[in-house]
């Protein structure tokens, strides 16, 4: 069996369309998006920052920077995890986004942790 990397972030996601937010009658689609964070690497680390790719169904992107999430820079020792819901806009009801975390190591080592692209759709519009 293979040791572990030292810096594995894993990352979950899960989305909710939330249709009390939203006016698809001027193209205004609210989503919200919940994700877990965890740490499975062999040492602790802190999230630093942020970075948001979130492209829209006619293809425009919005480019997101911002230190922490939700005001917040967790530091997960190896095992923990950290959990936040946050959210965004389309002018599409489908979209998706992808990006990453920017981490420091508790040695001080900078890395990222990859978000894979997730989907942003209205229920039943994606089969």
């Amino acid at each position: 069996m293979s040791k572990p990397e030292q810096h594995r972030i894993e990352v979950d996601v899960t989305t909710t369309y939330i249709e009390g937010q939203s006016n698809p009658e001027e193209d205004n689609y609210v989503f919200a998006y919940t994700i877990t964070i965890r740490n499975s690497g062999s040492v602790g680390a802190r999230l630093i920052s942020r970075h948001w790719l979130i492209t829209d169904a006619d293809g425009g992107v919005q480019e997101v920077f911002g230190e922490g999430v939700v005001g917040q820079q967790p530091f997960l020792q190896p095992g923990e995890d950290f959990s936040y819901t946050s959210g965004t806009s389309l002018p599409t009801p489908v979209g998706t986004m992808q990006g990453s975390y920017q981490m420091r190591s508790e040695e001080g080592t900078h890395f990222e942790a990859p978000i894979k692209p997730f989907s942003l759709a209205l229920p039943h519009i994606v089969h």
